[in-house]
C-alpha cells in the first residue's frame, strides 16, 4: 500500500515536472500580446464603434430605421461632438445626421431629403482592420429607388487615424459604380452631394460663436458658398464639463479634398446655420459607367484650438501623398477580405 502511494506521488511530481515548461511559458505569451491603439468594435444594433486607446471618437450607423448610414458623434479633443443631429431650427432638415453621404439626383431620384421612399442601405462589411497607426473599415452599400431597384453601389474604406493630444483624422474613401446589373448611372447638376457635415450648434456662425474659413483665405458663408477650394474649416466653442465647472473650450474640423478627386479643388455648399459639404455636382452632371467608377477621397481633420491654416497646409500636403485603399479576397488566416493601404 505505502509503495502504492509512492509511485502515485511519483507520478504526480513527474506529471507537475512535465507541465512546468508549459506553465511557464504561458506568460511570455500573454506578455506578447500588445493592445492595438486604434479599434473597430462591432456593437448591437447596427453600429461600430471606433476608438483611439479606448475612448470613442466615432461611430458608424447603418441601422435600416435611418434612411442612410452615418457617423455619429464627432468627438472633439474635449470630449465633446463637435457635430449634431439635425438642424437647430428647422425641423425638415433632421436628414442632416453629423457626417454622412448623400445626392440629391441619382438618375432622378433624390437620396437627400427623408420621407422620398429611397434608401442607402449596408449591404455587407468587408473588413475590420485595427492597428497602431489607423483602423480601417470597409463596406458596402446600395442605393435603392422607392421600387427597391439598386441604382447605385458604394463601397465604402473608413480610417481613423490618431494625432497628438486627441486630435485625430477621419479619413473616408468612396467608389460609386451602377448598381446590380446596370451599365451606368447618371448624377445630375446639384449643390447637395455627396458628402456632408452638420457641426454642433454652439460651432455654426449663426447659432454659437463659430468661424466658417477656407484654404483660399474666404471667411463667412457668402465668401466660400459656391466657390472652389482645397478644404474649408468649421471651428468655434464647445461646452466641456458640467455644473459650476462648465466651460468652453474652442474645436473645430476641417474638411478636406483629395487632389485625385475629379473636379479637384471641389465647390463647396456652406450654410453659417452650421454645415459644410463638398459639393460635386453643383455646375455639372456626371455620368458612372461600370468601366468608369467613380472614386472620392476626403478627410476630416478633428482638432484642438481655432483654425490654424499652417497646421491645415501640412495635413493636406500629408493627406495628399498617402495613398488610397484596396479591399481584396484576403489572404490571412480567418480573414475572408483585406482593406490595406495600396503599397
Amino acid at each position: 500500500m505505502r509503495s502504492r502511494l509512492i509511485r502515485s506521488a511519483a507520478c504526480v511530481l513527474l506529471l507537475l515536472a512535465a507541465a512546468s515548461p508549459l506553465l511557464a511559458e504561458e506568460p511570455a505569451a500573454a506578455g506578447a500580446f500588445q493592445l492595438d491603439r486604434c479599434e473597430l468594435i462591432p456593437l448591437p444594433d447596427h453600429q461600430v464603434d471606433f476608438q483611439i486607446d479606448g475612448v470613442q471618437r466615432t461611430r458608424w450607423h447603418y441601422d435600416a430605421k435611418y434612411p442612410r448610414p452615418f457617423f455619429y458623434p464627432l468627438v472633439g479633443p474635449s470630449g465633446t461632438s463637435l457635430t449634431r443631429m439635425g438642424h437647430p431650427g428647422a425641423a425638415d432638415h433632421d436628414h442632416h445626421r453629423s457626417v454622412w453621404f448623400a445626392h440629391h439626383d441619382v438618375d432622378g431620384f433624390t437620396f437627400w431629403a427623408d420621407g422620398k421612399g429611397t434608401s442607402i442601405r449596408q449591404k455587407n462589411w468587408y473588413a475590420y482592420e485595427d492597428g497602431n497607426d489607423e483602423s480601417v473599415m470597409a463596406s458596402t452599400c446600395g442605393w435603392f429607388d422607392p421600387e427597391g431597384n439598386e441604382l447605385m453601389q458604394q463601397d465604402l474604406v473608413a480610417a481613423l487615424i490618431p494625432g497628438e493630444a486627441g486630435q485625430y483624422a477621419l479619413e473616408l474613401q468612396a467608389e460609386f459604380k451602377p448598381g446590380e446589373g446596370r451599365d451606368s448611372v447618371q448624377l445630375g447638376k446639384t449643390n447637395f452631394g455627396f458628402l456632408a457635415v452638420r457641426v454642433a450648434k454652439t460651432i455654426s456662425t449663426h447659432f454659437g460663436g463659430g468661424r466658417l474659413t477656407n484654404s483660399e483665405g474666404g471667411e463667412g458663408e457668402p465668401e466660400i458658398f459656391g466657390k472652389p477650394a482645397r478644404w474649408v474649416d468649421y471651428s468655434g466653442p464647445v461646452a466641456v464639463g458640467s455644473g459650476p465647472d462648465r466651460t468652453t473650450q474652442i474645436e473645430g474640423i476641417t474638411f478636406f479634398d483629395h487632389p485625385e478627386n475629379p473636379r479637384y479643388p471641389t465647390h463647396w455648399h456652406v450654410r453659417a446655420d452650421g454645415w459644410m459639404g463638398a459639393s460635386f455636382g453643383m455646375h455639372e452632371a456626371f455620368e458612372i459607367t461600370s468601366e468608369k467608377p467613380l472614386r472620392l477621397r476626403y478627410l476630416l481633420l478633428v482638432h484642438a484650438g481655432p483654425y490654424d491654416e499652417q497646421v491645415a497646409t501640412a495635413a493636406h500636403k500629408q493627406f495628399a501623398a498617402r495613398k488610397g485603399f484596396e479591399v481584396s479576397k484576403g489572404k490571412r488566416a480567418h480573414r475572408q477580405f483585406s482593406a490595406l493601404r495600396i503599397p
